[in-house]
Order: C-alpha cells, then sequence, then structure tokens
C-alpha cells in the first residue's frame, strides 16, 4: 500500500508509530505540549490500535503509564515535550529501572542549532536520566530518505526489544523537530509502500531458555528453606505452582513475603510460613531454626527481621532470577541463578518420607502464630491500621488487582495478611519504595482490569493528588482505602520519634487534611468509614466505574506503641 507524506515529520512520526504498532504497542501516554505535536498527531492516528492517553502533569503521566506496565507486562510508551517536562519523568525512569517493568521514553526536542543559546524551552536532554534506562539514543532529525526511514524502523524495533530484553526497563529516545510541527506542507513529497517496509517488523521477541537440573547441593540439605521474596509476575498462579513444585520436591518450608503471591495461593503449598517475621522475634526460636541453605526467589523480602537474621547466621544463600541485577544486599555467600524458578527441573516428592524435623518445626511454629494473630485481630474492636490489611486479605473479590502503597501499608501486610485462596493479584512500587505517583500508578494498574483496590496512608496520597486528574481518562473502578494517621506513621517506628521537637514538624509531618472537601474538589466519591464491620459491607460488590475514597481515621501514635509492645509477644511463648 502507497502511502504518501507532505511533512517530514509526520512521515517519520508515521514510520515511529506503525513500527511500534506492530511491535505490539497498546498504550502511550502522552502530556501536552508543542515540540512532541509530530508524535501526537501519528499517536492520535493508531487509533483503536493504540489508546492514546493524555494526562496533564508529567510526573503522574509517568506513573500512570509504569501501573499499566506492570498489569499488562508490556511495554508503554511515553511522550512529552521538550524542556522540563521530561524531568518529571525521572522517578518513574528510577522506579522502572528497580522493578524491572518496560517503559519507552519518548522525550521530544528542539533541533541542535536552537540548543545552547537561550531559545526557550530547551535543557540537555540527552542522557537524561543517566544510567537508570537499560538504553538511550538520540534519534537523527526527520529526512524524507528510504535509508534514514530503515534507520528509524531499526532504532525503534531495538529500543523495544531493549525494554524486555536481558532485563525490563525502560529506554529513553530523544527525539529532535524542526519547524513546522503541525501536520501542513513543508516542500516534503514523498511516498513509499507501507506494506513491504514493514513486512519484517513482528511482535515475537526471542528469549534464551534452558532448564536446570536441581543442585545436588540442595537434595542432600536437610535445614533448607525458600524465600518467596517480593514479587509480581505476570502469571502468578503458574509462578506459585513451581515455587510450590520446589518445595515439596525438596521438603522445605516456604517463607513467603507479605507481597508475594503465594499468599493469595496458599492451598498449592503446604508449607508455607507467613509469620516468619513474628517468629524471629524470638532469640531462641532464631536460634534453632537457622538453616544451612536458603534460596531466594526474587527480591529480598521487606522485613528486616528476616534480613538481621541470615547476615547473622550466615546460610549459603543462592538467589533465582532472571534479571541481571545483584540481588543480595546482604552482601552473603551467595550464587545468583540467571533464571525463572519455573525452568528447575522439579519431580514428585516421596510422600512417604515423613516431613524433617526442621521442616516440621517451621510449620508448627506458623500454625501457633498464625492462630495467635488471627485471634487477636478478630478481636480488636479499635481502628487499629494494621487490622485494615487482615481484613482486605479476606474480603476482597478473587482476583483483585490490589496496589500497597510504601511505609507502614507494605508492612502491615508483612505482618499481617492472611494467606488465603482468592488469587488477589498485589502491586507495589518497591524498586525504589518511595511515594512518588502512587495513585497515579494504581489507576494505571486498574485501567481496563477488574475493579481495583489500593491500600494508603494519607502522606503517599496527598503526594500525588494530581493522579485524580486522571479520573475522566481513567476506565474501570479503583477503591481506595485511606489510613489517616494524619502524619508519617512510618516515623513512629524510629529513634528520633523520641525527639520532639523536631520530630512533630519534620518527620511526622501532619497535614490537617479534610479528605472529604479534597475529593470534592476533584469530584471523587468518599466515604467516612467508622467501624471494620462497616469496611467490610463496601466490599460486599465493587462498584465498576469511578474511583472512591474509604477513609479510616486512625491515631499514629497510639498504633505505633501497640506494634512496640505487641509484635514481639506473638512468638513469646512458641517452644519447640
Amino acid at each position: 500500500m502507497l502511502v504518501a507524506y507532505k511533512n517530514v515529520n509526520q512521515l517519520w512520526a508515521f514510520v515511529l508509530t506503525e513500527t511500534l504498532k506492530r511491535l505490539g504497542l497498546t498504550y502511550v501516554v502522552i502530556c501536552p505540549g508543542s515540540r512532541s505535536t509530530p508524535l501526537t498527531v501519528a499517536f492520535a492516528q493508531q487509533l483503536p490500535h493504540i489508546e492514546a492517553i493524555s494526562i496533564l502533569d508529567e510526573r503522574s503521566a509517568a506513573f500512570f503509564a509504569l501501573g499499566v506496565a506492570k498489569a499488562t507486562g508490556l511495554p508503554v510508551a511515553l511522550v512529552c515535550t521538550s524542556g522540563t517536562a521530561g524531568a518529571n519523568f525521572y522517578p518513574a525512569v528510577i522506579e522502572v529501572k528497580e522493578s524491572r517493568i518496560p517503559l519507552l521514553v519518548l522525550t521530544t526536542d528542539r533541533p541542535p542549532e536552537l540548543r545552547d543559546c537561550h531559545s526557550g524551552q530547551t535543557i540537555d536532554q540527552v542522557k537524561l536520566y543517566g544510567s537508570y534506562p537499560n538504553w538511550q539514543a538520540e534519534l537523527a532529525l526527520p529526512s524524507p530518505d528510504m535509508e534514514m526511514l530503515a534507520y528509524l524502523r531499526q532504532m525503534v524495533i531495538y529500543a523495544w526489544e531493549r525494554t524486555q530484553t536481558p532485563t525490563k526497563g525502560s529506554v529513553h529516545l530523544n527525539i529532535p523537530f524542526r519547524d513546522p510541527l503541525a501536520p501542513v506542507p513543508d516542500g516534503t513529497d514523498f511516498q513509499f509502500d507501507s506494506e513491504e517496509f514493514f513486512a519484517t517488523v513482528t511482535n515475537i521477541l526471542f528469549t534464551p531458555h534452558a532448564r536446570l537440573p536441581i543442585p545436588q547441593a540442595w537434595q542432600n540439605c536437610d535445614r533448607g528453606m525458600i524465600i518467596a521474596g517480593v514479587a509480581q509476575p505476570q502469571n502468578p498462579q503458574e509462578y506459585c505452582r513451581a515455587i510450590a513444585r520446589l518445595s515439596q520436591t525438596l521438603q522445605w518450608p516456604v517463607l513467603a513475603e507479605g507481597l508475594s503471591p503465594l499468599r493469595n495461593y496458599a492451598d498449592l503449598n503446604p508449607y508455607l510460613i507467613s509469620t516468619y517475621d513474628l517468629i524471629l522475634r524470638n532469640q531462641q526460636l532464631a536460634k534453632q531454626l537457622a538453616p544451612k541453605i536458603v534460596i531466594q526467589v526474587g527480591d529480598m523480602p521487606t522485613s528486616k527481621e528476616l534480613r538481621t537474621w541470615l547476615s547473622a547466621t550466615q546460610p549459603e544463600r543462592w538467589v533465582i532470577d532472571s534479571s541481571d541485577q545483584n540481588l543480595d544486599p546482604l552482601h552473603g555467600k551467595t550464587t545468583h541463578l540467571r533464571m525463572s524458578v519455573n525452568d528447575l527441573e522439579t519431580w514428585e516428592s516421596d510422600h512417604e518420607n515423613l516431613p524433617s524435623e526442621y521442616l516440621q518445626s517451621w510449620c508448627i511454629a506458623e500454625a501457633k502464630v498464625r492462630f495467635a494473630v488471627d485471634q487477636t485481630m478478630a478481636k480488636m474492636e479499635d481502628l487499629f491500621e494494621g487490622k485494615a490489611a487482615w481484613i482486605l486479605s479476606q474480603i476482597l473479590p478473587p482476583g483483585t488487582p490490589l496496589f500497597i502503597a510504601n511505609s507502614m501499608p507494605v508492612r502491615d501486610v508483612e505482618f499481617f495478611w492472611q494467606p488465603n485462596n482468592l488469587g488477589v493479584r498485589t502491586y507495589f512500587n518497591r524498586g525504589a519504595n518511595g511515594i512518588d505517583g502512587t495513585l497515579s500508578t494504581a489507576l494505571g494498574i486498574a485501567h481496563r482490569q477488574q475493579s481495583s483496590v489500593m491500600l494508603t496512608g494519607d502522606l503517599a496520597l496527598l503526594h500525588d493528588t494530581n493522579g485524580f486528574l486522571i479520573r475522566n481518562k481513567f476506565v474501570g473502578h479503583l477503591t481506595i482505602v485511606l489510613i489517616n494517621n494524619n502524619g508519617g506513621g512510618i516515623f513512629e517506628m524510629l529513634p528520633i520519634a523520641k525527639f520532639d521537637p523536631p520530630f512533630e514538624e519534620f518527620f511526622g509531618t501532619p497535614q490537617d487534611i479534610n479528605f472529604a472537601q479534597l475529593c470534592a474538589t476533584y469530584g471523587v466519591q468518599h466515604e467516612l468509614i467508622t467501624s471494620w464491620q462497616e469496611l467490610q459491607q463496601k466490599f460486599n460488590l465493587l462498584p465498576t466505574k469511578g474511583i472512591r475514597v474509604l477513609e479510616l481515621q486512625t491515631n499514629r501514635k497510639n498504633d505505633a506503641k501497640w506494634r512496640q509492645e505487641n509484635l514481639g509477644k506473638f512468638a513469646i511463648d512458641i517452644t519447640l
């Protein structure tokens, strides 16, 4: 099919967007601006194959794109104009690197002759994101030449591949355009056969795949354990089955982080340990349960107790993850296996063999502490913020996408999230562990997905209230469970909390916000929840459209005191 163009920028933008469409791009997030006009027009013309979503705030847009990429597992494109616009993408680019999410960042720029001469809205955008992208390049200026169009096609194909291999992450293409930016004739008269030109563009991505036998050292060890760390796999059930097979083959317990899908597919693994953080607070138990070999699947869990214990006991450790990153923050005696846990050769264990004494000890401790936690939470009537995570683990509709904000929510999930079989899909930004873009990420995850939920504190939500501006572009539903303790609850757990001043002003940082009024400003539904029964009722049937905020007002200092006094008691009387 012959296509003809009278504007070189539109020709260039067509080749770029058509290549991405054929590679499999389905979403692009576009921020308003002038220099990006050619790309904006070209992407808008790719409907319905590519959904183009306009978002005002660049930081919010970047995190929304990150959320969509998390949910779909595919790269999302992100477009902005020249100047500081691209700099606002930076926090999301960092998170993408650390949490290994595919993102294609397309910053548009002025041509070389308008740089370094105060031409306006011009900064140095080359290598804007430092070492965080998987790859970065500046494209040549648009040219109506078949060889240059072939160059552009190949650069885009390579950029697409590098967002996904060898490790998922971002690619940054800086794209200069000369005037005219609007699709008006500029003297260009160019046509070519587009079907022939794009015939070799394919959405098939070839990656190496090999099976690995289980090392003999694992098979010979009767004091081994598996740590299922922070993970948001694209196929969580398959991921959980692979870990369950390994656990049952070796007859080893699986310590499952609250942010691991294993807690939501509990029946797949009879040796699941969810209360290890509380168990390890009993120093005698911690000493008795010291392992010889530890297999860490994915990132290290959030638990400081676990990290301290592993550092003290110094077991032989193996890290299984297909990433090329260093996933050992403890710098132990560690071997990295650069592969997926699904690629380990496992087999049916001999069930006639009784579980080892070591495995039985873990299972006994888990049963006792789990019972104590559940009994305590069930009897608690006060709006203790940790109970929100415990309740959500039981009442969410099956398969619900759940975004968990940083600081205290992830820790309360670690402490209290009850193992279940609901298949809840947990998401989080635990790469850089910041509160940037919390709301925008959750909306990106929920966009065109099953009705979704976010668990967040007040500061994380306030840090990204511009995310509410996405509401008119958002397709789907998000319920926000807002723990409003009027400040930074995480800091109450730190030694600095004993020093006031300056604690309350510089660490607690209460904002004294009326969230009902804030939500009304954005046209978002708000409800104040005053009891646990009321919260449970709100999840009998999730809405299918819009955004709603369910606010629980809690006492930050009382909750911190409860944690300090009670977390160490759940395993205090247990003997093995």
